[in-house]
């Protein structure tokens, strides 16, 4: 099983801090700091869990997915939003089943662990 996460968010202490939780949990992490590097990874061929923030410049968290989706995407990967927003905005009513899980900011560390592992679980074998 891949243990492959991106974390998507346009705060590089976010980045930097979620990257060295999880790597130190054992995932494989990369790091997007814009919806659009979010894309090009994709493109690129990353399968794995998608921890996607909201609020970004340029193409925020919805757009993003509604991107992924668009471009094909969304197989073989999961996205869980990450975000300082308490309550999800209208937006995820359309996207809802693309988005696994709602996780707010602050979180604790060890939380954002047993989430990621639960949930990498739930992806396919990529090819």
């Amino acid at each position: 099983m891949d243990k492959n996460v991106m974390v998507v968010d346009d705060d590089q202490a976010v980045l930097n801090t979620v990257r060295r939780i999880l790597e130190y949990a054992g995932f494989e992490v990369v790091t997007a700091e814009s919806g659009e590097r979010c894309l090009e990874i994709l493109g690129q061929g990353f399968h794995g869990l998608i921890l996607m923030d909201v609020v970004m410049p340029g193409l925020d968290g919805w757009d993003t997915i509604q991107a992924i989706v668009d471009q094909g995407f969304a197989k073989g990967n999961i996205i869980c939003m990450l975000t300082a927003k308490e309550v999800p905005d209208p937006r995820m009513d359309t996207l809802k089943e693309y988005i696994l899980d709602y996780i707010t900011k602050p979180f604790a560390a060890q939380q954002l662990i047993n989430v990621v592992t639960e949930y990498i679980d739930y992806l396919p074998d990529t090819p």
